[in-house]
């Protein structure tokens, strides 16, 4: 660039050029260029909660009489373009920058106050106006909560929503299907897909269900804290002014922390929301790896079901087709658990009053939550709602199943059910042939003891 690409901008350290057209400032431009690190800025929701908190405290010191209102309506507007994703270009922060985020929070400061500059006509500055009431120290915490609390709502649980009621309509189409079990891989007694398929929806709703109890405590917002908790240069009601704000902003019950001391040094609701985001990784990553095992083959594997073909599978291999969505899930799944260590190592970095890894929490809480609902709805319509069952196979595994001997362990004893699995599996025949020659029951005994359908519905089998 030339000379007439800059202008310059002053901020307490001196000069130094700007971009002519950036929005932001000195502050901003320092952060660029003492952070040339990743590449990685923070998440668009990120972005939008930092704008919606700006408006918040804008008006809410107006509301105080601390802001005049025409100043008030200007960063509110201009804070508005914000949080709709008008200026994201114009915040170019690494991920990896000062340990409160504080390059951020000036970013949205400088730019805001130009913006709102250009609309009043009149100075409005990105310290004494955009950041009134406010520090790094509790805007960032703050974003955080507020942020990932949208992502979960918004994105997140209806997507998880939408993976579990796939699957519950797939258990009703498959609750007559029966297979076989299996345990440590090996064969086991059968279940029906439906039974199957239910528990996987079970996980699911399981894990929307501690995300909705986790999200009670990241509802609690630092701001109003200010630099170290006391709320210093803040007035006393000014938190619960701007969580009132919010609340009402965006539907969210959002409220002013209990303790600001705690909101300030710690991320434990962050850590815990990442906590329950592992969880759901490890159950997406079981349900991909018993798609994948079901898939396997076609002959030479399971090949129970055939997961939709979406793409060639190999560069040499013709025809070769592969479990895609399961394997793509397997790895959020795989990313999601990293990012959970990340947020547990960065959240015990609160030293004293201030916890210093801030912007790599956020970034690590909202791309789990992304990757969650993006992968939840691919395996929702790429892979559940549309496998087709091979019942043949189903069927011809379960007539040779060892262990349905377990069925008559009531009625002739461990030891000769024993005998009988093992004489079955060794002949290569079913063991209602085999039990037919070993034991004194009927033709019609066995066909009622030995029925798959009936031994999915558990308890001990009708002796009459």
């Amino acid at each position: 660039m030339g000379d007439q690409d800059f202008r310059v901008e002053r901020d307490s350290m001196g000069e130094l050029n700007v971009p002519a057209d950036a929005l932001y400032g000195a502050q901003t431009q320092r952060a660029v260029q003492n952070f040339p690190i990743s590449g990685l800025t923070l998440p668009r929701t990120f972005i939008r909660a930092l704008g919606l908190i700006k408006a918040a405290a804008a008006q809410t010191n107006a509301d105080l009489g601390l802001l005049e209102r025409d100043v008030a309506h200007a960063i509110v507007a201009a804070a508005g373009e914000v949080a709709a994703g008008e200026h994201d270009r114009h915040f170019p922060v690494d991920v990896f920058q000062t340990g409160s985020g504080t390059s951020t929070n000036m970013n949205a400061n400088e730019v805001i106050a130009r913006l709102a500059t250009e609309a009043l006509g009149d100075t409005v500055h990105p310290n004494d106006h955009v950041n009134m009431g406010q520090s790094s120290n509790d805007v960032i915490p703050t974003a955080i909560h507020v942020s990932a609390a949208l992502a979960a709502r918004e994105t997140l649980i209806p997507a998880l929503e939408h993976l579990a009621g796939t699957m519950e309509t797939r258990a009703d189409e498959l609750a007559g299907v029966t297979t076989t079990g299996r345990t440590h891989l090996m064969d086991a007694m059968p279940v029906t897909l439906g039974q199957e398929i239910g528990g996987w929806a079970a996980q699911i709703r399981h894990g929307i269900e501690r995300l909705d109890d986790g999200l009670k405590r990241l509802h609690a917002l630092a701001q109003g804290g200010t630099a170290v908790g006391t709320g210093i240069n803040a007035h006393p009601e000014f938190g619960a002014g701007v969580a009132q704000w919010l609340a009402a902003e965006t539907g969210i019950p959002f409220n002013a922390a209990d303790n600001r001391f705690a909101a300030l040094s710690a991320q434990d609701a962050a850590v815990e929301l990442s906590g329950h985001l592992r969880t759901v990784a490890v159950s997406l990553m079981k349900i991909a790896n018993d798609l994948r095992w079901m898939n396997s083959g076609p002959l030479a594997g399971l090949g129970e079901i055939a997961l939709p073909a979406l793409q060639p599978g190999s560069s040499i291999m013709p025809g070769k087709v592969n479990p895609v969505i399961p394997e793509s899930v397997a790895m959020v799944a795989a990313q999601v658990m990293g990012n959970d260590a990340t947020v547990g190592i960065a959240g015990q970095s609160g030293n004293f009053q201030l916890n210093v890894m801030l912007p790599v929490i956020a970034y690590n809480l909202l791309q789990s939550e992304t990757l969650l609902a993006n992968a939840s709805r691919s395996l929702a319509d790429d892979a559940i709602a549309g496998f087709t069952v091979n019942e043949a196979r189903l069927a011809e595994a379960l007539e040779r199943n060892p262990i349905l001997v377990t069925a008559l362990n009531s009625v002739i004893g461990y030891e000769k059910g024993a005998a009988v699995a093992k004489r079955a599996y060794q002949e290569g025949r079913p063991v209602r042939e085999v039990a037919r020659e070993m034991t004194d029951l009927s033709e019609a005994e066995l066909d009622r003891l030995l029925d798959p359908q009936t031994l999915t519905r558990g308890g001990l089998p009708d002796q009459s």
